[in-house]
């Protein structure tokens, strides 16, 4: 039986309008600019590749599209990436769900869910105050 992980959530509050921090989280241009170069389209159901650096490339695909409230998509076999917008008065908060982490499992490249969780729930607090940097600009 495969024990699920808990999903990584960060959330941040960002001084910026919901429709700017939208761009930024539902273009190619916008995602490179903090997270990732890719082929992103906001379509849903568009497959599409993250270059995930040393990791290589990652198939994705959109499973929902909510604008500007929410883009979900799958990222390589074994994990959904959700962004949720919601508007607070004159800023944004944007909140970030990495899901699909199981205990036992390995990724594509052949590490464990529960050391690539671990590191990547660091690495995302960099990343989100990196896309606060980016829209707050």
């Amino acid at each position: 039986m495969t024990t699920s992980l808990p999903e990584i959530r960060k959330t941040i509050l960002l001084d910026a309008p919901m429709e700017k921090v939208w761009k930024q989280i539902s273009t190619a241009e916008g995602i490179a600019q903090w997270f990732m170069p890719s082929t992103f389209e906001p379509v849903l159901g568009h497959e599409f590749i993250l270059e995930a650096g040393p990791f290589g490339k990652s198939k994705c695909k959109v499973t929902e599209l909510d604008p500007p409230n929410t883009l979900s998509f799958t990222w390589d076999k074994d994990w959904l990436l959700t962004f949720k917008l919601e508007e607070k008065e004159e800023q944004t908060e944007f909140t970030l769900i990495h899901g699909g982490w199981k205990a036992g499992e390995k990724t594509s490249f052949g590490e464990e869910h529960h050391i690539v969780r671990d590191r990547m729930d660091r690495g995302w607090s960099g990343i989100v105050n990196k896309l606060a940097s980016v829209v707050q600009a």
